[in-house]
């Protein structure tokens, strides 16, 4: 058991890139964290990791260990959490990605809700707009609105990411509002980074995408819908962030012709871990609540 403590120390350690966090994780002190450490390397007659007084980094050897242990510690904690002596209750870790302002406004108060209810289970949340693989990142769920598929993952539909493309009174009276996306480059524009420059709409005659010239450049949407309730040019955004603006005037839709490409959110779970009981359960309740769009009503973003 000593050696499958070290090298689940080891995974953490790669993991968050530091003792400190990894021991963070284990409930005990970085000291204990580096002897594991140190017994590992010793047991295999390499070093793992190569430290400064500020970093930690995978050696060679320790990348080609990392790139195994990973799968075979999460292999192990689920066999240990399948036999435990009372099978009615919910018992591990779940290690989650979600995009930011998902998180922020409405995710965080779902997972709060589980885990009043499943007093046994722990949760990493990780804030992540980009598009991740869980499988290869060592994510047991990730929840995204970009597209993508990923062998050996499971991807379960939420709900539509309805787009709005909008933009403040006073910004509209000050530059004009646009009649059609080939207007936008004369814009003023607020942009998701994720998402790029090139905004796509669908028209009349198809797809029509356009590079747009950005004011603010953003890696969340709170800061955008801020910028755009300031006046600082047009944005597109989820009808989830923006539908109270809307509904108060202080964002205004525009190009309503064209409106933005729709994507949705999913859920992606490596397929080895989709009947997981934990990682199920935890599926299962955050898609019933947002396959109703009640959800978006729930939304509330901090001040």
């Amino acid at each position: 058991m000593d050696a499958f403590i070290n090298i689940k120390t080891f995974v953490l350690v790669a993991r968050y890139q530091g003792f400190t966090h990894a021991a963070r994780q284990l409930g005990v002190v970085p000291s204990v964290v580096a002897k594991r450490i140190g017994q590992l390397e010793k047991a295999l007659g390499t070093r793992l990791f190569d430290r400064t007084t500020r970093s930690v980094k995978l050696t060679e050897a320790g990348e080609k260990l990392y790139a195994r242990a990973g799968e075979l510690v999460t292999s192990f904690d689920e066999l240990l959490h399948s036999v435990e002596r009372d099978d009615s209750r919910l018992a591990g870790h779940i290690r989650i990605a979600v995009p930011t302002t998902l998180a922020l406004s409405y995710l965080g108060k779902l997972f709060t809700e589980f885990l009043v209810g499943q007093d046994r289970i722990t949760m990493d949340v990780v804030l992540q707009d980009d598009s991740v693989n869980p499988a290869e990142r060592g994510f047991d769920i990730a929840i995204s609105g970009r597209s993508a598929s990923y062998e050996g993952v499971v991807e379960i539909p939420l709900c539509p990411t309805d787009l709005v493309a909008c933009a403040a009174p006073a910004y509209l009276a000050r530059k004009g509002q646009p009649a059609s996306p080939a207007e936008l480059p004369g814009h003023d524009c607020l942009v998701f980074r994720p998402s790029g420059l090139n905004w796509q709409f669908d028209g009349p005659r198809g797809v029509i995408q356009i590079e747009v010239t950005p004011r603010l450049v953003a890696d969340d949407n709170i800061t955008l819908l801020r910028a755009g309730l300031a006046g600082m040019g047009v944005v597109v955004l989820p009808r989830y962030v923006v539908h109270r603006a809307l509904e108060a005037g202080d964002l205004v839709k525009i190009l309503e012709d064209y409106p933005p490409i729709a994507t949705w959110f999913r859920v992606y779970v490596p397929r080895r871990k989709r009947n997981v009981a934990r990682i199920a359960a935890l599926v299962d309740f955050v898609s019933a609540r947002m396959q109703d769009e009640g959800w978006i009503d729930e939304v509330r973003f901090p001040v």
